[in-house]
């Protein structure tokens, strides 16, 4: 294949099939491009950064990334791997559904650079291959694949909204300097001013009943997340019900 078919950066054989063993391996590369990341920011990652960070030249690692593009797509699916999706389907599709969705918000606030990567194409990487086969084949036995796909969709929207929001806040508190109940504060006097006014019974009822607001930041997820999760099950054939979960509905039955 000439370099214009290369497409996709896993496409590319990583060694040639002839010549001196190389010097470094994209992993390596992919490696500290994530350090960096994580130190710095994505932007901070280039290739000349990373090549003092291996020790080579930084011409020299274009010959293993052809361009920033092909570096995104190793260090997005690198992130992929972070997710342990081992033993997944386990026949428990929520408990499933719940680790991937634990999984996936434990890695972008490990690495919440993760926010800037745009990225509008699928480079179907080998990682994000594997976590599509495990969370895809959670459901594939009880629905049709667009149906799996739609639920994924729901699934992830939430997840990655959710995970981008508390990155977000994390970022705007680090920036002001101030703690979360110092950040409340702040918002007290226009706060008490609209429910003075009287004009905004919705928004009193949130200030005033809401227990979602209080609640810690690992709560305020799981209880999203239960709600989506129920909105699957909803699409669901009763036999997608774990057995204990099964058992469990049919003994509250009987007790009420």
């Amino acid at each position: 294949m000439t370099d214009a078919e290369y497409t996709n950066i896993w496409m590319r054989p990583e060694r040639p099939a002839r010549g001196p063993k190389p010097a470094y391996s994209r992993a390596q590369i992919t490696e500290a491009a994530v350090r960096i990341a994580d130190a710095e920011g994505l932007e901070a990652a280039t290739m000349r950064r990373i090549a003092a960070e291996i020790g080579a030249g930084a011409m020299s690692l274009y010959r293993y990334v052809p361009s920033r593009d092909d570096l995104v797509d190793l260090v997005a699916d690198r992130l992929m791997g972070e997710i342990d999706l081992e033993d997944v389907p386990s026949g428990d599709w929520r408990a499933d559904l719940t680790r991937y969705a634990e999984g996936v918000r434990a890695m972008w606030l490990r690495h919440p650079w993760i926010a800037t990567v745009h990225r509008s194409r699928t480079s179907f990487g080998p990682n994000q291959l594997l976590l599509i086969e495990r969370l895809m084949g959670v459901l594939d036995a009880f629905v049709s694949i667009d149906e799996n796909l739609s639920l994924m969709a729901i699934l992830n929207g939430y997840v990655e909204g959710a995970a981008r929001e508390e990155v977000s806040r994390a970022e705007e508190l680090r920036r002001s300097g101030l703690s979360e109940s110092e950040w409340m504060a702040r918002s007290g006097p226009r706060v008490h001013q609209l429910l003075e006014s009287g004009e905004y019974p919705i928004f009193r009822k949130i200030v005033t009943e809401a227990r979602q607001p209080h609640l810690s930041r690992d709560d305020q997820f799981r209880y999203g997340l239960e709600r989506v999760l129920d909105c699957i099950a909803a699409a669901l054939p009763p036999a997608a019900e774990p057995p204990v979960a099964a058992h469990r509905e049919g003994q509250e039955d009987r007790d009420d």
